[in-house]
Order: C-alpha cells, then structure tokens, then sequence
C-alpha cells in the first residue's frame, strides 16, 4: 500500500462550497455527464451519485436522464479529450461534454495558449494518468487508522492518501460502486465516488509565483461551460 502524501483535495472542499452564482453551470455540466452516462450505457451509477453530492434538483437530473434516453429535445452530446503542459511543467487532461467538438477545442486552446501553456496532440500527456476510481471517505472516530487502511484494502482499494479525518481511496475503476457500496455497509461515510484519472507521478511546484499561475490555469479551465473535468499531475 503506498501512501503518496500527494493529493489533490480541492474539488472536494469545493463540492460542498459552491457559489450560488456557479451552481447552475454546475448543474449544467452534471446534467450533461448523466445524459452521456444514459447514452453509452455505463457509469450512471456515479453520475448520478454526484448530483446527490452536489444536491442537484430531482428535476433536473430527470431532465438529464430524459436527454440521454431521447425523451428529451437537444443536439448529441460528445465525450472529447484534450491534453497538454502549463506552467510547471504540469501535464493535465480536460475533458468536455460537447454538442461542437471544434469550439470545445478552440475554448480549451486559447486557456492554454494565453496561460504560458502548450495544448499537444492526443497521447501527449495522457499516458503518465491510470484511469481509476476514487473515493472520499470519513475515517471512523476512535477506531485505530491502521486496522482502518486493513478493512480497505480487503475490499479491493489499491492506494489510499489521508488528510485529517478523511481518506482519499483509489480502486480498479470497474469496482468503484462496488466499494463504494462495501464501505457503506461497513458503517463509513462516503463523501464522493467517481472515475479519475491519477497521476503515475506527481510534479511538484516549489516556486510560489509559478504555483499561482498553475492554480489559475486549471481553474480557468474549470470555468469553462463545456468542460467536465481536469486532472494534472500538480501535487
């Protein structure tokens, strides 16, 4: 079991202080991965596990769910990849949800580009990332954290960070729900459950100034309508 002392916890604390003002881009984007999850068949479970997450309205994830099914009107949605380097030396991933993919890629170019980044080809930095599940989880009060680490690793986790009273657990990404739902039974509280994709090795920023633009970076392409996530190897 390694233990990294790495981790990228602030999309965690962010879940549960979002912005009014951002909930509904939010929810936009939470809608999109749901009506994606319905269409290909495979990952609804956690889409719909971070709608809860993130309370999103019952009527908007049936809207959702209704897209996907063709129930409901709008354009095909497309799951697309871009990769590339910013500042650091940190490689990240930004994936959309997209009704065009080309404006997806031109949003995404131009952070990029007006950030001291380079957007590469595909292949370009997505082989230093394993595609896993993760999950965040509450460790029990008064029980030993050791014996803790045990019972998950017996139900099948493969490496775990910690960070105060919560553990960051990664699993094979096929068995996410399956944990997810072993440690429920088990008395722990989960915080989230979703895929991502982890780092093979994380790139460390010692320099504060080139720090700050990396944080503005990846929250830039946050920000952006179409984007669902962004992962980078920046510890």
């Amino acid at each position: 079991m390694s233990m990294s002392g790495h981790s990228k916890w602030a999309t965690i604390h962010r879940a549960k202080e979002v912005k009014d003002s951002k909930k509904s881009a939010i929810f936009t984007k939470l809608g999109r991965a749901i009506t994606i999850a319905v269409r290909q068949e495979k990952g609804l479970q956690l889409a719909l596990e971070k709608a809860k997450q993130y309370n999103m309205p019952k009527e908007n994830v049936q809207r959702a769910i209704d897209r996907g099914s063709g129930a409901g009107a709008g354009d095909e949605l497309h799951e697309v990849l871009f990769e590339g380097f910013i500042p650091g030396g940190v490689a990240v991933l930004v994936s959309a949800l997209t009704d065009n993919k080309l404006r997806s890629a031109q949003q995404v170019r131009e952070v990029f580009d007006r950030n001291g980044g380079n957007m590469g080809s595909t292949g370009a930095v997505s082989y230093l990332f394993n595609h896993e599940g993760q999950l965040v989880v509450s460790l029990k009060p008064g029980k030993d954290s050791q014996e803790q680490e045990l019972e998950f690793i017996d139900m099948g986790v493969t490496d775990l960070e910690i960070e105060g009273d919560k553990v960051m657990l990664y699993c094979h990404k096929d068995q996410t729900f399956e944990i997810k739902e072993k440690l429920e039974a088990a008395g722990y509280t989960v915080i989230s459950a979703e895929l991502t994709m982890k780092p093979a090795m994380w790139v460390e920023v010692p320099d504060e100034e080139t720090r700050a633009k990396v944080d503005s970076v990846l929250e830039k392409l946050e920000d952006l309508d179409e984007v669902d996530h962004v992962w980078s190897n920046y510890a």
